[in-house]
């Protein structure tokens, strides 16, 4: 099988090692990658939120599936230019990439397929902002104001605040641009990420992650797209998965078949575990960064096969999933400047051991390695248990080397310690 890898954070990095290791994969490339991706992957030049770019490079790579990573290609339809062209793709149509497209959308859906999720008021204007917002502070007896960029926002779209004045200056700054938010209730609990393999009526879950947003230690400082995770959860409730793919996940494909629209890809669930009960935050149309960087090397089963199943409407014929023992953590290594103002065009060295994945890197001409993003490097452990992952991924960051640079030392942390309650 000739598989590209569409997309160049640690995620396809992440990708690309799972896939290089499957026997079954005889050619590998990454369009565009970074510079890890290229020494296991071809590197291939292409406008990654282009679909006929995406579909024509394909073609003349003569790809036999593709696999694509980000949301922005996917919901600006990727998926059915490649699938137009007659090659198996893993990814969504974009009009059901509109589950993380449009939150509004994802709303409806969720409603129409009786998926719990948190109660919330799509926004029009400032008048309807201030309104929700009384709403809100009427009903949660001084819980924080959500609000949501209804759009993609590369995982940094939403402002959780007690501070009133803050959350109608975010919901504003979104309306003045010409975007659309939505105010929601606030979930109590700790939040879980759990994705399935879906071909539009086979859902086959994977096992449950947790991402850390926030920037700084203790869950302090700006939201980003994810600054570290682990997997599995050793607090998770027995049944986890089984009562998420019953409620959520399969109800979800099933109404976007209802709705003519098959779900073939990544679902990804974001979840609440709150004291009233499992409840959805938000749904992703592909793999989650970085909580794919410790799923998948927990995977014994080769990745390009499920990949195609999915992609080819055959799931159901699959084995079931292989898992190895164990536990898995990434550690995020940041610019100085990450969320706000990154800074790039710095060297790095010792990015080039076993675990570290590459995220925002390129090479320069000649040959070094430098930062060319916000989320420079996600560096993963594996160990026999989760504290023996975190001391490995905590080890393999040390050996980094980027001025400046910014990471979360407490990924994993509550979890080791036994500080997580769900209910």
């Amino acid at each position: 099988m000739r598989v590209i890898v569409i997309g160049s954070g640690a995620r396809e990095h992440a990708l690309c090692v799972a896939l290089s290791s499957d026997p079954a994969v005889s050619a590998l490339a990454c369009a565009p990658g970074n510079a890890g991706t290229r020494d296991i992957a071809e590197p291939l030049a292409v406008a990654v939120g282009d679909p006929d770019a995406i579909a024509g490079l394909a073609v003349t790579w003569r790809a036999d599936l593709v696999v694509i990573g980000p949301e922005v290609p996917l919901v600006a339809g990727a998926a059915d230019a490649v699938r137009d062209a007659g090659i198996a793709c893993f990814g969504p149509s974009g009009q059901a990439a509109q589950l993380e497209g449009s939150k509004s959308f994802a709303k409806h859906v969720m409603a129409a397929a009786g998926v719990p999720t948190a109660r919330s008021w799509p926004i029009g204007g400032p008048a309807e902002l201030e309104t929700a917002l009384d709403e809100v502070a009427r009903l949660s007896s001084g819980a924080p104001y959500v609000v949501k960029d209804d759009g993609l926002a590369a995982g940094k779209g939403v402002l959780v605040t007690p501070d009133r004045a803050a959350a109608v200056a975010h919901g504003r700054s979104v309306l003045d641009a010409g975007g659309a938010v939505l105010v929601e209730e606030y979930l109590d609990g700790p939040e879980v990420s759990l994705f399935a393999l879906s071909d539009g009526a086979t859902v086959l879950p994977l096992i449950p992650a947790q991402d850390h947003k926030r920037r700084d230690d203790g869950d302090a400082g700006p939201n980003t797209g994810g600054m570290g995770a682990y997997a599995p959860l050793p607090w998770a409730p027995a049944g986890l998965v089984d009562e998420v793919l019953a409620t959520v996940l399969q109800p979800t494909v099933d109404e976007m078949a209802r709705r003519g629209e098959h779900f073939t890809g990544l679902h990804n669930a974001g979840l609440a575990l709150t004291s009233r009960g499992l409840r959805v935050v938000e749904f992703n149309a592909r793999f989650g960064d970085p909580e794919t960087q410790v799923v998948l090397p927990l995977l014994e089963t080769p990745l390009a096969g499920l990949l195609h199943a999915a992609a080819t409407g055959t799931l159901a014929d699959q084995p079931p999933l292989r898992w190895r023992d164990g536990a898995a953590v990434t550690v995020v290594v940041a610019a100085p400047g990450y969320p706000e103002a990154p800074r790039t065009g710095s060297p790095i060295t010792g990015a080039d051991g076993a675990g570290v994945l590459h995220a925002g890197t390129t090479l320069a001409a000649d040959g070094r390695v430098l930062s060319a993003g916000g989320r420079v490097l996600s560096v993963t452990g594996v160990g026999a248990d989760l504290a023996a992952a975190r001391r490995s991924a905590y080890e393999r960051v040390a050996r980094v080397r980027l001025a400046d640079a910014h990471w979360r030392t407490d990924i994993a942390l509550a979890a080791v310690e036994g500080r997580i309650v769900v209910g």
